[in-house]
Formats: C-alpha cells, structure tokens, sequence
C-alpha cells in the first residue's frame, strides 16, 4: 500500500476549475447588482430628492431661534412706572444637548445653590416642554454666579448664561391686586395659548391688568435663523426677523390718591374704591391687606406661599372684587329712589319708628339700630338718620321682586364691567333667585331684611363704588375702567381700548334723585345725620351714605355691644359718598371689615380722601356739563 496518494488527473483539475469560474460569475453579477443598487439609491437620493435633504442638512447647520418681545410696561395716571423690566441673568439649558442631566444638575449644585423649589420647577418645566426648547434652571443669578459658571462652562454643555428682561414692581404692594402679576407659564395656561406667539416667552400675566390686557402687553414675537457649530453654539445671524414689544399701558389709578387710600386704612382689612363719576375711570383700587407681587414673578418658595394662602388676614383675596359684604345701609338711597319711583312713598309721607315693627300675626320683631326709635319720620330725615323701620315698612310695600328690579339698576348682584378678570356678581335676591338656588319660596320676612341691605344681598366694594357713581351722576350708568389708553414705544401712537357704552338707570325723573341725593347731603352735613361730625368744616357739599353689615343674629330680647365681641365677628362698616355736591369729582366705596361704624370707621376715610383729591387734583369733566 503505497504511503502517500498521488495528485488528481488533468480531468479532477477542470472540475475544481469550473466550481472557481461559477462562483466568481456569481460573485461578479452579485456585486454588479450591489453596485447598481447603490448608484441608483445615490440617484435617487441625489437626484430624485434633492431639495429633501439638502434642507435637512441645512437644518443641522442652521436653527431658527425666537426672539421673545419685550413686554409693555403699565404706568399710573400720574406717570409713575408701576410694572416695568429690568435687565438679569438665568441658567437655561437644551435637554437634548446633555448626555447626562441629572449628573449634570448634580455638578451645578455645587457650583451654586438650587433650592427644592427650583428644581421641582424645572422638572415640571421638562414634563410639559419639548426636548429641544430652553428651559430656565435659576433665575436672577448674581454677577458671582454667573462668573463661577462661565470658568466652568466647557464642563456643561447645553447649559448656557442667559440674559433676559425679568417683570419687576417698584411699589410692591402699594397696587398690586389692581396690576396684578407675571408668573411663568403653566400646563393649563400652555394647552390654552398660541405656542407660536409665545415661543421663547416663559412669562404670562396672572391676575390683573397684567393678565386682564395680556394682548396687549406682550406684543409680537420675532425669529432669527443662525447658524450653528456641532455643539449648537450659535456662530452667526444669517437672517432676522425683529420682534415687536408690547404697548405700555397707562392706568386711571393716581398713586398719590392711592397711597393715601392705604395710608387712610390704617392696617385694617377692607376695600376702597374710587372712581370719577363722569368717565368711570377708577383713581384708587384698595385691597388690604396685600402682597409683594415681585415675590411670584420667578417662582415664589413654598414657604412663603403657602403663609401667604394660609394667614387669617388672606393678603392674596382681591377684597374690591371677590369680597362679598351685606350691603347694609348704604342702599337706603336706592330703596328711596324705589319707593318714590313706583309711587309707594311721596317724600312728604311719614312713618312711626317705634324702635321695632312686627309683621302681621307674628311675634318676631324686626329692630331698628336706634332701640328708642326715631318716631315720626319722613323720607329725608330716614335717609339722614338711616332709620331702619322706614325702609323695613318701605320694603314691605315694595316686595321683593320690585326691590329686585329697582337696584339692579345700581350694578347689584351684577358684574360693573370693569375691565379685570375675576370679578364676581354679588346677589341681589328674587323670588325666582331663591326657588332656583335654594329650592325654597320667599317667606315675608326676608323681604324687610333685604330692604335694609341684610340677608341675602351681597355686594362687592367696586359695586358699591358704582352705586355711588349712578346717584352723582343722576342715574347715568358708567362702567368703571382702570385702562386709559395704551402708546406704541416705538412709535409713540397712543390708542384707546373700547369702552362699555353708557346707559341710563331707567327713565327716573331728576327730581327724584334729588330727593335722595338731598338726603345723602344730610348724612354728611345735615343737622342730625349719621355721619355729620365728619362734614364739619369742609370746603365743598358732599353726599354719602353710611352702612353698617352685622355678621350673626342677635336674640330678640339681647343686645350686643361691639367691644364684647371677637374681632372678626364685629359689624363691618361701610360707606358710599361723592364730591362735590354740584359737580361730582370723585365717588367712593368704602368697606372695613369688623369695623364696627360706617359713621365712625369709613367716613372719615371718605373725607380724608375728599380732601386730598379736591384741594390737590386738577378739575376733571363732570357728567352734568
């Protein structure tokens, strides 16, 4: 057996010659077909789309970034600047331009403080933002801040130092529940505006005129295409679109009339309210206690808000248009206005005033404030004294639905119209109002209470200014306004925001405002009226009418004395009065929680405020020529 094979034959040769040449054809056609499938996707993509992708690769060169518009500023009547911008730095960061975020936050706290607050903010900011857009990390960094990051700004990219214009409120709280505030934009309120207007706007107005001309502030925004590195560091302009700023507003609101509003209140609670009766325009709007607006601008802290939401004294209630009082007295001129209207009363007519009166078979009696009664009283004398049996008979005669009908001529239990969210409607009680909301028929008895502005009727402080407003003007009806008009700043065109056209409160004679109007004279500066002791020595005829709202009942045969009760559960006082007599200037609505008297707690108010803005102010139109 031989030890080693010999080699195939010639004929083994060419079959291992044939198996090379099929498979090197295969080969062959099989990277032919490759390489023509690769030349015609190269056509394809060349040729075919060629504007496609020629924009996407522009795309990653080239970003269009938005320029956010600068926001109007709002200033008094008087010139002085009540919301402006002021230059600050921020921290921003790209998401998408961070490999590691949490890492990377982790790396900034060391650098400089991040409150809890901040960083909760900014991950809610990431929930509800896309990945490619700015989102702030800190606001208002200090020049030592942005130093430290700027040495170590190679470590962090994405994050950047941005330089933006922050909402800042030199008065504080001197205006706020009137100005309002900015506050960053929410989830709710990002579903409800045009991303597209607000591209790079982290801030909305919140309460306010802030919020209330938002519109108008905010202005238009602008674009600007650039072109970018691999790292999307900006490295030119290539095109711009410049934005386009807010309008400035300018307020009716006079700031010396306004500090002096705050100044009069004393730190009590309570609302002031002053408008100029021939235009609606509104000179003073106080809510006390108040808040630092500037606190919300950027995010305020938890602590901070939440003493705020939880003190007793509710500094963040707009007391002027959500707070809801009894009216009290201080529609005793309108219940006038009523009797003589439907010609249930002539002014000569006169009513016993016992101290009391009964209804018919029953034995509850309804009291006046004055427990010895006023006795034989006209419709003047029971307006200057705010006799209350008067006006329960006068009530009584009337009924409900008419009382109903006559007031609302007096903005009760509507909105005014004023030109502020949030304002609420009061109640001015019907028949048809109780069966529909409490699902119960009027009883007698509610009519007299309501006639004296108990019960059920409530009403706000801007509402009660109104009143005021409608008998200084003899009926004529204006809404009250804090807008007076705007100016373009770069163009310096002012324009004027549309107006709620005026109206007369129904077809009452002149006459018959007289009649009442004479009888809020005699409040202030009559003989014998409620608040005569602060009439005394002024200069000029004013009118005014006092209220007191008490706030639980008293057993028929008890009587409380204020100083023995709790604070928060004393009467509150009230007022509504208008000057000069002739003329009117100025009308105001007054309310001081747990203050006891109109007479003694809100009518001085009136006639400091009287005083200042007369002597001091420059004669404004008057509705009557």
């Amino acid at each position: 057996m031989p030890l080693f094979k010999l080699p195939l034959g010639r004929k083994s040769n060419g079959a291992e010659f044939e198996i090379f040449l099929r498979r090197f054809w295969i080969a062959g056609v099989g990277t032919l077909i490759m390489a023509c499938t690769l030349v015609l996707r190269l056509v394809y993509l060349q040729v075919f789309h060629h504007d496609l992708y020629t924009t996407l690769s522009q795309e990653n060169r080239l970003k269009v970034v938005p320029l956010p518009p600068i926001r109007g500023l709002i200033y008094s009547r008087d010139g002085v600047l009540v919301a402006g911008n002021r230059p600050s730095f921020a921290l921003e960061v790209v998401p998408e331009r961070v490999a590691d975020l949490e890492q990377s936050i982790a790396g900034i706290r060391q650098l400089m403080t991040l409150e809890s607050d901040q960083i909760e903010r900014f991950h809610t900011d990431l929930k509800q933002k896309r990945r490619f857009d700015t989102i702030t990390l800190k606001s208002n960094l200090t020049t030592e801040e942005v130093a430290i990051f700027a040495v170590n700004r190679h470590r962090f990219a994405g994050f950047e130092i941005a330089g933006r214009l922050t909402r800042y409120y030199p008065l504080g709280s001197q205006m706020v529940h009137a100005v309002g505030y900015v506050g960053r934009i929410n989830l709710e309120e990002l579903n409800r505006i045009d991303a597209g207007s607000y591209s790079g706007t982290t801030h909305i107005g919140k309460e306010g005129i802030e919020k209330g001309q938002e519109e108008v502030l905010h202005g238009t925004v602008g674009y600007q295409r650039v072109e970018v590195n691999a790292q999307g560091r900006i490295l030119r302009v290539v095109e711009r679109t410049p934005p386009i700023p807010g309008k400035d507003v300018h307020l009716t609101l006079d700031s010396t009339l306004q500090a002096a509003a705050i100044e009069a209140l004393a730190g009590n609670k309570g609302a002031i309210v002053a408008i100029e009766p021939a235009t609606g325009a509104v000179l003073a709007f106080v809510s006390n206690p108040a808040f630092d607006p500037n606190e919300f601008v950027n995010g305020i802290s938890a602590k901070l808000y939440a003493a705020l939401r939880d003190s007793p004294d509710r500094p963040l209630f707009n007391r002027v248009l959500q707070g809801l009082y009894p009216p009290g007295s201080t529609i005793k001129p309108a219940m006038a206005i009523a009797g003589l209207e439907y010609k249930i009363r002539l002014p000569s007519d006169r009513t016993w005033c016992p101290g009391w009166i009964r209804l018919p078979g029953q034995i509850h009696k309804y009291r006046c404030w004055q427990k010895a009664g006023h006795g034989s009283v006209d419709l003047s004398r029971a307006i200057a004294e705010s006799c209350d049996v008067y006006f329960y008979t006068l009530a009584k005669d009337l009924g409900i639905d008419r009382m109903h009908d006559m007031l609302a001529n007096f903005s009760l239990g509507q909105r005014t119209g004023v030109d502020l969210p949030g304002e609420l409607t009061g109640i001015l009680p019907s028949r048809e109002w109780k069966r529909r909301t409490r699902k119960l028929p009027w009883f007698p008895g509610e009519t007299l209470i309501n006639g004296i502005g108990q019960g059920f009727m409530l009403a706000t402080p801007m509402q009660l200014a109104k009143m005021a407003t409608v008998f200084a003007n003899r009926g004529e009806v204006v809404a009250p306004h804090l807008t007076d008009y705007f100016s373009d700043p770069l163009t310096n065109v002012h324009s004027e925001p549309e107006r709620i056209a005026r109206t007369r409160a129904a077809s009452i004679d002149s006459s018959t405002w007289q009649i009442a109007i004479d009888g809020m004279h005699e409040v202030v500066q009559g003989a014998r009226g409620t608040a005569q002791a602060t009439g005394v020595g002024a200069s000029y005829q004013y009118a005014g009418k006092t209220g007191t709202a008490q706030l639980f009942g008293i057993a028929q045969d008890k009587t409380v004395k204020n100083e023995n009760v709790v604070k928060h559960l004393r009467d509150h006082a009230l007022f509504i009065a208008f000057a000069p007599l002739d003329h009117p200037r100025i009308a105001l609505g007054i309310v001081i929680e747990n203050g006891e008297s109109g007479s003694h707690a809100a009518a001085p108010i009136a006639r400091q405020l009287f005083d200042l803005y007369l002597d001091s102010m420059p004669p404004a139109p008057n509705a009557n020529g």
